[in-house]
């Protein structure tokens, strides 16, 4: 399976977030970071596998969205979503 580059993930996250141009993406870059640190503190690990990369851009989604309202609760799908990627990766 072929790695997704950061490039790769900084474009699918800015059309997650509807952003027509690159006046963000250093910030949105330290997003993916954060996310990344974030699940691997929780366990997950980068397994390289597309449901990782993809929970790590809806992690950086959810990060800049909140900046806008810091008391928005965290999502029950991504909270599914990284629960059932640490269960599958544990399961291995």
């Amino acid at each position: 399976m072929p790695q997704m580059d950061n490039m790769a993930k900084l474009t699918i996250l800015k059309n997650n977030l509807q952003m027509l141009n690159n006046t963000n993406d250093e910030y949105l870059d330290s997003l993916l970071e954060q996310a990344e640190s974030l699940m691997k503190r929780e366990g997950i690990q980068n397994d390289e596998t597309m449901d990782y990369h993809m929970a790590q851009i809806d992690y950086a989604a959810f990060l800049f969205r909140k900046r806008a309202n810091l008391e928005a609760p965290f999502p029950d799908h991504l909270r599914w979503e990284l629960n059932n990627l640490l269960f599958s990766q544990k399961a291995r």
